[in-house]
């Protein structure tokens, strides 16, 4: 007897599941190197850093090994301990995740009951949605405003006596947007105090703006504000994936009632807190980031191809009703980025900011695919 036969016609699954879209990551290297017979290929859809993982943090990986048979602290208390002294708050206001992800999963399961609302901002992060949904709750969309900008006024609008949770990302995921400081007081001000506001500034060691907020201040200040940061992005560490969440006091207790006892395991915790005491590493990652983001924004105006100018570590180029065939094209020429077909952007493609030697090559290859078309 086939143990798969029928399956679906006896255990039925969740009817949630039937609105939900499972996420869909940037292809990987490997895949596209044995797709297309190529040795060499230039990722640049999936926002890493082109640098590496601290030195730092790599060496207490190495000091942690011979601990593996052992549980990892069920509350990253060394981690939680480093961050809460960074960011100026008590160890009480921070979370530990596995990955920026699962805090958006925690946060979904401790708040949202069927029929509750959450407000996002659209396009945007689809964990967002993805997590309301797997709740039973539903999903207001609010369209960013003309070249991607927020629109605090727009958000408001879409609250009602239902909505629980307002997810904005600033720096936006795909736009590379941000909600100004003052703008975000605004919407904090404005909303209900039953209302939780998830700022994820996953992004936000990149934004250079005079203006930009990650939300940190709001935290202090005691508003009912969650902030989401990760170490995936600048920290160079998405391989192990660790994130955190900061917010007043009664939200992490929220939190740490749905958490799973280890789900940050001994090595993310080790390398993540080696890597906050890497100012040398962070600096220099930026650094990178900004030149080769500059060359990038130089090469499409040369290209006459449209941009998002960015806060983050990625653009957001409009590259036309072709933008699908170049897509391709761009893969199999060896040269990753990330269509926007995922956001509803079915004429952009994000492209992630690698070192200067992959943007030239990204733009080499652009400029051909262009001219030839």
């Amino acid at each position: 007897m086939n143990p798969n036969a029928n399956v679906h016609a006896k255990v039925k699954p969740r009817d949630a599941l039937g609105r939900m879209t499972p996420y869909s990551p940037g292809k990987p290297i490997w895949e596209v190197q044995r797709e297309y017979g190529l040795d060499r290929v230039a990722k640049l859809a999936s926002n890493e850093n082109p640098l590496g993982p601290s030195p730092k943090a790599l060496e207490a990986i190495r000091r942690m090994l011979p601990e593996l048979h052992r549980y990892p602290d069920v509350r990253a208390t060394i981690l939680a301990r480093t961050l809460a002294d960074r960011l100026g708050l008590s160890e009480a206001n921070v979370v530990l995740s596995n990955g920026g992800d699962e805090m958006i999963t925690l946060l979904s399961e401790a708040y949202l009951e069927p029929g509750d609302e959450v407000v996002v901002p659209v396009p945007t992060f689809s964990e967002y949605a993805f997590g309301a949904l797997l709740m039973n709750a539903s999903v207001k969309k609010v369209p960013l405003a003309e070249g991607f900008a927020y629109d605090a006024d727009a958000l408001l609008a879409a609250v009602t006596d239902k909505t629980k949770i307002v997810y904005i990302c600033t720096p936006n995921n795909p736009t590379g947007t941000y909600m100004p400081e003052s703008e975000m007081r605004r919407l904090l001000d404005g909303l209900p105090d039953r209302v939780l506001l998830v700022v994820d500034s996953a992004y936000a060691h990149f934004a250079t703006a005079p203006d930009y907020a990650d939300g940190m201040a709001f935290v202090r200040e005691g508003y009912p504000v969650a902030v989401l940061q990760t170490f995936s992005k600048i920290y160079g560490l998405a391989g192990i994936r660790v994130g955190y969440a900061a917010a007043p006091e009664p939200i992490v207790r929220s939190l740490l009632q749905v958490k799973e006892p280890f789900n940050v395991n001994a090595l993310a915790q080790a390398a993540a807190a080696a890597a906050l005491t890497d100012d040398e590493h962070l600096e220099a990652s930026r650094i990178a980031n900004e030149r080769a983001k500059s060359r990038l924004y130089e090469g499409l105006r040369a290209l006459s191809i449209p941009y998002t100018k960015s806060e983050s570590n990625f653009v957001l180029a409009e590259l036309g009703e072709k933008a699908d065939s170049i897509y391709r094209e761009l893969l199999a020429r060896g040269v990753i980025v990330r269509s926007g077909q995922g956001w509803e952007l079915p004429n952009h493609a994000r492209i992630s900011i690698g070192t200067v030697e992959e943007i030239e090559w990204l733009l080499r290859e652009l400029g051909s695919i262009v001219q030839s078309s």
